[in-house]
């Protein structure tokens, strides 16, 4: 299986994902990580470039700075957060996210990114998630946690991607009681998929990253358990695996397979099913 992926990644991945694989699986150095997302900074702290396959160009948007702080979180790179907070600070002074900046208005993205500059749950529960996750303090993810938890405990009406960013977010918040109550709240939400593509939606090892996660116990044991069978036996003939939503642009087809594949390398190792 790993050997399949190996092949895949090189035939197809971005430096980026190549380096990730070597580090996760090959005893590779964090540093190599490092230096492919710095690639992708700008001057002003932020990043961009197409970072995040699914928003082109070069401006600094939250959406890449969600995928910046993921990877250093990865390699165990907390000091490369100080200038992705200022960037935050800078564009997002309250705490809430946007999905996207208006600043990307004259560049390709995908159609479902919208780049209206009005913050949300969806992305600050992300960010907040991986800062916390990297064990960064400061003011602004002060206000960003503050935010999720006011947006978390009056949410009543959902989509699968808001509701697993505040699961991500619960898992890492440091207060644990009252993150063990509001995923207990979650547990019984119905994200809606409406105006989703035809099958398009999440899985539980999607909301329950890991054996730890509180989301687990949204799920059975039989149904987990399914779930990652699935999982398993999705690795393709060429090696790679494939992603739930539609690919739309030709580039990002494999740079999205090639995330795809690293996300399900991970999980089933984080749950035991290969080492």
């Amino acid at each position: 299986m790993i050997g399949q992926a190996r092949t895949f990644l090189w035939l197809n991945a971005r430096t980026l994902e190549q380096r990730w694989f070597e580090h996760a699986f090959d005893g590779g150095k964090a540093e190599h990580v490092v230096s492919a997302v710095l690639a992708y900074r700008n001057d002003d702290g932020g990043y961009g470039h197409g970072l995040e396959p699914d928003h082109r160009g070069p401006t600094s948007q939250p959406l890449h700075a969600l995928r910046a702080l993921q990877m250093f979180g990865e390699v165990n790179a907390p000091e490369l957060a100080a200038s992705v907070l200022t960037w935050l600070d800078a564009t997002c002074p309250d705490g809430s996210v946007p999905f996207g900046l208006s600043t990307s208005k004259d560049h390709p993205k995908a159609p479902w990114v919208q780049a209206d500059d009005q913050g949300g749950l969806l992305l600050t529960s992300q960010i907040a998630a991986a800062l916390h996750a990297l064990g960064v303090t400061g003011p602004w993810l002060d206000r960003a946690t503050d935010y999720c938890w006011q947006e978390i405990e009056k949410l009543e009406h959902t989509h699968p991607y808001e509701l697993r960013g505040a699961a991500m977010f619960l898992d890492v918040v440091p207060d644990r009681a009252r993150a063990e109550l509001a995923a207990e709240k979650l547990r019984h939400l119905t994200p809606s998929t409406e105006g989703y593509a035809e099958g398009e939606g999440l899985d539980p090892h999607e909301f329950a990253q890991g054996p730890d996660s509180l989301a687990r116990g949204w799920f059975s044991e039989e149904e987990l358990s399914k779930d990652l069978d699935a999982l398993q036996n999705g690795q393709q003939e060429d090696g790679g695996w494939n992603f739930g939503f539609p690919a739309f642009t030709p580039v990002v087809n494999f740079e999205w397979r090639s995330i795809a594949t690293m996300d399900s390398l991970l999980t089933l190792r984080r749950y035991g099913r290969i080492s």
